[in-house]
């Protein structure tokens, strides 16, 4: 049936909020029947028409009540993952929070722009339902988080009412990863064991042995060299470490700026974790670090590298 569209209004969450109202094939019969009576009591002015006409009217209106009371108050989020890439499903949390105080809300249907949506047949009071949906994004950079919808037919199922919220957040998302073997400075190569330097450490081979101090572990130990000694003697390992990995987006080989930024992408994903990485673009030097939140860090600036 049409859809019908009251004026928006804005919320606390900064959204754009806007009221609809669909009307099903058993309303539209109930309101047909009322119409009918309602004409034929007015043209035979007979009172157990109007009676009826009355009766029909008013149930119309508590049950209009009820279901604009149940959607009333009911708060949806949308929450996105930390790594996001283009043309790959990402799960997202959809959840919907019951702020009301007293009365919980009934048949609850939550669904994002996409289409798809989620269904609670309770959802109690001062309570946060939520799952996961599985979103795809066909472009790298900021987009918007879009449109969620809450709607219900309670209680009767003639009318869905459903409130629309156009979010003004956005998420970021990062370029689809393209595997590839080159992207570092100079000749160096991103392989496994390239570029290794030696630090103090328990991995490496063995450069020294010096007495225990008592904060070494039993297995650090040289058993052979403490027999023979007064006093137990420590093996001194180093540790075998990573060059840093520079990738520069103008060495990397591909066709286009979009798998350039691509390949930077599944540089970063794939070695952050393992050795340092830096990055050079547009003639802004990113310092090389490890770890998750550098990773990160670096996706967003290829996310939206050349983006007015």
């Amino acid at each position: 049936m049409e859809e019908f569209r009251i004026l928006p209004t804005n919320d606390h969450r900064r959204q754009s909020v806007a009221f609809g109202l669909k009307i099903s094939k058993a309303g539209a019969l109930y309101v047909l029947v009322t119409l009918l009576i309602g004409f034929a009591a007015v043209n035979t002015g007979n009172n157990l028409l109007f009676l009826v006409v009355s009766g029909l009217l008013a149930f119309m209106s508590v049950t209009g009540l009820a279901g604009m009371y149940n959607i009333k108050k009911l708060i949806p989020d949308l929450h996105p993952p930390e790594e996001i890439y283009a043309g790959i499903p990402a799960p997202f949390r959809l959840s919907v929070e019951n702020s009301k105080r007293f009365l919980p809300s009934f048949l609850i249907s939550l669904e994002y722009q996409s289409g798809q949506a989620l269904m609670f047949p309770v959802l109690p009071t001062n309570t946060t339902c939520s799952d996961t949906i599985l979103l795809t994004f066909s472009r790298r950079g900021a987009v918007p988080v879009g449109r969620i919808t809450i709607s219900s037919p309670y209680p009767v199922g003639f009318f869905r009412r459903y409130w629309s919220f156009d979010s003004a957040d956005s998420v970021t998302v990062f370029p689809s990863p393209i595997a590839t073997l080159l992207g570092g400075s100079g000749d160096e190569s991103p392989a496994a064991g390239a570029g290794l330097r030696r630090e103090r450490g328990m991995n490496g081979e063995l450069e020294r042995i010096y007495p225990y101090s008592g904060s070494e572990p039993l297995r650090m130990i040289h058993w052979k060299h403490s027999a023979r000694s007064p006093d137990f003697l420590v093996k001194g390992f180093g540790r075998s470490v990573a060059a840093p990995l520079v990738i520069n987006l103008d060495l990397i080989s591909g066709q286009g700026i979009e798998e350039r930024l691509s390949r930077a992408a599944w540089l970063v994903q794939r070695w952050v974790r393992e050795r340092p990485v830096g990055m050079i673009l547009k003639g802004r030097v990113f310092a090389a670090g490890t770890g998750k939140q550098h990773g990160l860090q670096l996706l967003k600036e290829l996310a939206v590298y050349d983006i007015d």
